[in-house]
Parts: C-alpha cells; structure tokens; sequence
C-alpha cells in the first residue's frame, strides 16, 4: 500500500483543527455542542467536532463508547436532544434522513444494508434517485428523454462500480455477492448520492488483512477523485493510523481527546480508556 500524503493540521477558529488545505474554506461538519438523552441516559454528550471539506477523519473508542449513535444523529436517525449540527454551512435542526442525504451526508451501516434480491447496478442505481428524473408520462410511453435518462444512469452506475473494479458484476444479485464485495457495493451506493461528506461505519468489519489494505488505498482515491470529506468508525487501528488526519476518540459518550493519530496515540488517557488504568507496584 502507497502511503498517503498527509498535509498538516493547523487549528480552527472553533478550538478543533483542520488540515491546511481546508483551512480557509468552510467545514463540511460543524458538530456543536451536540447531544442526546435515552430515557435521562446521556448517550453523547457536549459532541463537538468540525471537519474539513477533503478531511479524513476517524471517530475512535471503546465498545459501547457512542460512535454509532453520533453517526445516527449526523444523519438524522436521531434527533439530538441539544446542539447543532452543519453542514455544508447550513443548519440541518428539524430535517428528517432524506432531507440529511439531499444536504451532502451519506453512510454506509456497521451491518451491511443492501437491497439483497436486486442486482449491484440497480443498488446503485438506488443512490442515483436524485439526480436523474423524468416524468411518470415519459417513463409510461418510453419516450426519449426515459431513455436518455436510463442511458446516463447505466453510464454513471458502470463509472462509480469501477472504483472497486466492480463493473462486471453488475448484473450479478447484490446478495450473492462475498461479504467484502458487499461491503465495497454499500460504499458504492453511497457515492452516488454524490456526498460531501461521506460516513464510513466499521468499513473494514470482516475483512481480511489483503482487503483492508486494499480499502485503505480505496478510501484515500474516493476522497481525491471527488474531493469530498470522508469520516469513519473503525476498531482496525492499523487502518486508522494509517489514512486519518484528524482522529476524535470517545468514550461514554463524550469526547476524551483530539488530534493528530501521533498525538492520540501517545495520549495517555485515550491509552488508559483502551486498556484500563495500569496498577503501580
């Protein structure tokens, strides 16, 4: 695997850092203050973090340390019981996960969400819903501008599959495929809803040490061929360490350290929250 080249991160005028490259253009998340409560549980709380708008990003933690549930409320599965979330600049209070995805946010799930019994392409086709339209008439009589419509959805899908050399599988039953090759379809899916920001829950979960590497190396070309942010869950530290700038650990809900991956790892509280606290003597 080539090494990526990592630019520095300068800090942000909002006590968070940045890399260099994105420091004079506006964050692609702005996470403040964020929070929820479970029945006077606080699952995440005082969550506040911005990302860069071609950010790597990593959210790190323990089992059980809320990683999931900040993913669920970036995109509005959760509605937060405090804070503010933006994207893009914009203020996504009241939106619904629809309203989220058309604002520039997608994620992929720590379990593979696939529509199982349709093929790869109309998968990805699925994520596409957005930007190719025609009307019920056109599509009724198979006029021109259908067809055209379909020609330009075939072309983009055949385009993004490629990413992963999953092109000649298109036709294949998306549940049929090897567990990594389903994992690389949900990224894929994702993609085409053309994201700003791209959430990765657990992308490397199941994958063997040939694949990860493979992903790694994938996760860096998406963010320079589309020039997008991307931010991910993952217990992989190897993969972590390896392609994150920007790396928040959490733990009971709250953040516990950021940085650089050298600055976490050489951060004793984020080594006791993994390890537990050494005995003396």
């Amino acid at each position: 695997m080539s090494q990526p080249v990592r630019t520095k991160m300068v800090p942000a005028p909002s006590h968070g850092i940045l890399p260099e490259r994105d420091v004079n253009e506006r964050p692609v998340l702005e996470a403040r203050n964020l929070g929820i409560d479970f029945g006077g549980l606080h699952a995440v709380e005082d969550f506040n973090l911005i990302i860069g708008r071609t950010e790597i990003a990593g959210l790190i933690g323990p089992n059980g340390a809320g990683k999931t549930t900040v993913f669920n409320l970036l995109t509005k599965v959760y509605q937060p019981t405090m804070g503010t979330i933006l994207i893009n600049g914009k203020d996504t209070a009241g939106m619904d996960t629809a309203q989220a995805s058309m604002m520039g946010i997608a994620r992929t799930f720590q379990n593979i969400r696939l529509f199982s019994n349709m093929t790869v392409e109309d998968n990805v086709r699925i994520g596409l819903h957005n930007q190719f339209r025609y009307n019920m008439f056109s599509g009724i009589l198979r006029l021109p501008g259908f067809w055209s419509s379909e020609r330009r959805m075939h072309e983009r899908s055949m385009d993004l599959l490629s990413i992963f050399d999953m092109q000649d599988m298109a036709g294949a039953i998306a549940g049929s495929l090897p567990y990594g090759a389903q994992r690389r379809l949900e990224i894929v899916r994702a993609l085409a809803t053309n994201p700003s920001l791209l959430l990765l829950d657990e992308p490397a979960a199941g994958m063997n040490p040939h694949e990860t590497e493979e992903l790694m190396d994938n996760i860096v070309r998406i963010r320079d061929r589309f020039h997008i942010a991307v931010m991910l869950i993952e217990h992989d530290m190897k993969l972590v360490m390896g392609i994150c700038e920007g790396i928040c650990v959490l733990n009971y809900g709250r953040i516990i350290a950021k940085g650089t991956p050298e600055e976490i790892q050489n951060n004793p509280t984020v080594i006791e929250a993994y390890l537990g606290r050494q005995k003396e003597g």
